[in-house]
């Protein structure tokens, strides 16, 4: 989010999920889609099969490989020089999209200056792509008609996650493949509502919208909705009201459907934090890591419980309508009013069209949004009137940013946080799988799903199997400088050499344990994508 609105105004997909498939080229960057968004890559199948060029950018030899044109196999944190590498030979050959950039941008002026030095030569040998393989990716990139990137949480989990969702705006302006359909930069959102919270203000810095706390015209606004006076400080990320905890300074928090006992790095740290709370309240469907430590658990209402919207990766916000009654008896969001009201601000809504009301009264990009509306299909914001149809494609005419040009970000490449060395020798890359879901509360319950993928395996290169003689399906010790797990270990040609993976899914398994404290500056992001490890027999 941070990322994209720096560099184009709004922090979503600047299209449709169905305008993937008419697309000529798709540079699919930091996304396992298959396995991370099965939907969105049906759409990327079509694609494929009306002829459509791919590129991969991805440390693993995903599923998406075997129909690459080029895969551009970078090592983890690398993914500045990578792009940079990309814009330079663009560049060089002149193939930037002049007419554009003039007219819809600024600051290109310093990226040109930047990437002189990112050669193809300078760029293989910091990121392990071959030149050529850069120099096709580059061509094939800027000579396409309508190009769309498509990236995932390989481009955000990174302690330069922000700037590297910059970088991805700063080759899609150079080529001009943005703001026309079938051409743009597609963030793939983790869960099914992300972009709905993130649109709803659960930064610190932002109300409903996006609209800053610091704009007291805005902060004016939502005081006489609500009949309240608004601080304008900005308040803590998730990780930082931890990092307070552990010091006593943060003493209550309420997590609603969130497990940071097992997904959350670093977890002795999540855990000791927990520990040090006062007060611990968990709102969730199933017992996880974190109910653990709650004082308090309130029962959570399923999807199939639920009455409201989802608003989706491509910004279509979808009515949602219970099949059947919260077994509980409340739904979360008469969970969350009863709070409020006992603790002193009456908080009453007879149903959630009523909180959607109030969204659009207070929301700009969602003010022609309303239940009526939403019983005929989903609306994609921005929204701004009863009248307006709703978004599919942004930037047709103006970006977002005041003035409505897009801005070039001149990035170096910087080291992740962690590097390896002679104690720990392996790139520990984490992710998710396709029969898994997120911690895994729900999906490890389905007895099926578990027949299909029952535990945890660490993905291991067949060289490295062999220097450390370990058989495939046996078990192996992986530490790192935080912690350890006991594992079994999958040899596969998935992994490059002296690069392991593993998913979160399985308490037994806790992969977390072993993640870094390194965040990204400016949003807080883990880095879960870069992390040293050894991989050893155990004793």
């Amino acid at each position: 989010m941070a990322g994209l609105a720096t560099s184009l105004g709004a922090g979503a997909a600047s299209n449709s999920f169905d305008q993937i498939s008419g697309a000529d080229l798709l540079l699919i960057f930091g996304s396992n889609t298959t396995e991370g968004h099965p939907i969105v890559s049906l759409q990327v199948n079509e694609a494929i099969n009306r002829g459509a060029k791919i590129i991969v950018g991805d440390p693993r030899k995903i599923e998406m490989v075997r129909f690459a044109d080029v895969w551009l196999n970078l090592k983890p944190g690398t993914n500045i020089a990578l792009l940079n590498g990309l814009i330079h030979v663009i560049v060089k050959e002149g193939l930037q999209n002049e007419n554009f950039i003039k007219n819809r941008t600024e600051g290109f002026d310093e990226l040109k200056e930047l990437v002189k030095d990112y050669t193809p030569e300078r760029v293989q040998e910091i990121t392990g792509v071959n030149r050529e393989k850069i120099i096709k990716a580059a061509r094939l990139y800027a000579e396409a008609k309508n190009a769309m990137i498509l990236y995932g949480l390989g481009v955000t989990e990174h302690r330069m996650g922000t700037e590297n969702a910059m970088s991805i705006a700063n080759l899609a302006l150079t080529c001009g493949h943005i703001g026309r359909p079938f051409t743009g930069i597609m963030a793939l959102r983790g869960q099914n509502n992300v972009q709905g919270a993130s649109d709803m203000g659960p930064a610190p810095n932002i109300f409903p919208g996006y609209q800053p706390v610091t704009n007291p015209e805005i902060r004016e606004r939502f005081e006489k909705a609500w009949n309240v006076k608004l601080s304008p400080k900005i308040g803590l990320k998730s990780v930082e009201m931890l990092d307070e905890a552990k010091k006593g300074a943060f003493k209550g928090l309420l997590i609603m459907g969130e497990d940071p006992g097992q997904t959350d790095p670093d977890l002795h740290h999540v855990w000791d934090a927990l520990k040090s709370l006062e007060f611990l309240a968990v709102i969730d469907i199933f017992h996880t890591e974190t109910t653990r430590f709650a004082h308090v658990i309130f029962p959570g209402a399923s999807f199939a419980e639920k009455d409201g919207t989802f608003t989706n990766g491509e910004r279509r916000i979808q009515r949602v309508r219970k099949a059947i009654e919260p077994l509980s008896g409340l739904a979360e969001w008469q969970i969350l009013c009863e709070l409020s009201s006992r603790m002193g601000y009456p908080m009453k809504y007879n149903h959630p069209s009523e909180v959607m009301d109030e969204i659009a009264s207070l929301t700009p990009i969602y003010a022609g949004v309303s239940y009526d509306r939403l019983e005929s299909g989903g609306l994609q914001w921005p929204c701004p009137s009863r009248e307006h149809p709703g978004t599919e494609t942004l930037y047709t005419s103006a970006f977002s940013r005041a003035g409505g040009l897009a801005k070039f970000v001149p990035l170096e490449h910087r080291q992740s946080g962690e590097t390896t060395d002679l104690e720990y020798p392996f790139i520990l890359i984490t992710g998710r799988r396709r029969e898994h879901y997120n911690n895994g509360s729900m999906t490890r319950r389905v007895k099926g799903i578990m027949e299909l993928y029952p535990e945890e395996i660490l993905e291991l290169n067949q060289e490295d199997a062999d220097r450390l003689n370990i058989k495939d399906k046996e078990t192996v010790r992986v530490s790192s400088r935080r912690g350890e797990i006991m594992v079994k270990a999958g040899i596969m040609e998935r992994s490059q050499q002296g690069q392991v993976f593993l998913s979160f899914h399985y308490p037994d398994a806790l992969s977390n344990l072993l993640t870094s404290e390194h965040r990204d500056p400016i949003t807080g992001t883990p880095e879960y994508k870069v992390c040293a490890v050894k991989v050893e027999k155990p004793d």
